[in-house]
């Protein structure tokens, strides 16, 4: 899958643009528009990037988590280095070294939920100047239909693209949808 990033000024014409996507078979989870007018996106029925997805808390945590590796292994290899390997010596070592990598990952994740997502930062002012990002998710087969629709869609602008949602993951969102409106 290949991510597609857009610019707007107008909401209506998301609106009409998203409803022409999915009649064109590009689902609801494949959308999504990111703005600072979190009210007029909610107003027009469009799908909003969801606010913990727009902070950049998985990726500083997996950042964090790569060097909370590394920081724990420090005590563990200065501890085989002086010979502690060797008892019950060992035994606080790991656990130290255990306490470093959670607080690694940990301070990751906090550092992050501060910094919006590594993908959307370029597009902080325009989003600033009051601009609309929509972002799509399409499959190989799907470049045509969205080159396509986008075709009548003359006042939104390509803004570059990117790395795709996973397929299950959007796939999974698909079938919560459908068991949300079964259900009771």
């Amino acid at each position: 899958m290949k991510r597609h990033f857009y610019l707007s000024n107008d909401l209506d014409d998301l609106e009409v643009l998203e409803r022409d996507l999915e009649s064109q078979n590009i689902d609801w989870p494949q959308i999504h528009i990111l703005s600072n007018n979190e009210a007029g996106v909610e107003n027009h029925h469009l799908h909003g990037v969801e606010s913990l997805l727009r902070q950049d808390v998985v990726h500083s945590t997996k950042i964090g988590f790569v060097v909370g590796v590394v920081v724990a292994l420090i005590p563990l290899a200065a501890a085989y280095i002086i010979g502690l390997e060797q008892g019950y010596l060992w035994i606080p070592v790991i656990f130290l070294s255990i306490i470093l990598l959670g607080f690694c990952t940990w301070e990751g994740g906090f550092i992050g939920i501060q910094r919006p997502h590594h993908d959307y930062r370029k597009f902080e002012k325009a989003l600033a100047s009051g601009k609309h990002v929509l972002i799509i998710d399409v499959h190989a087969n799907q470049e045509e239909t969205l080159k396509s629709v986008l075709a009548k869609h003359p006042r939104i602008h390509a803004a570059g693209d990117g790395d795709a949602a996973p397929g299950w993951l959007i796939g999974l969102q698909r079938r919560w949808y459908r068991f949300i409106r079964w259900a009771p």
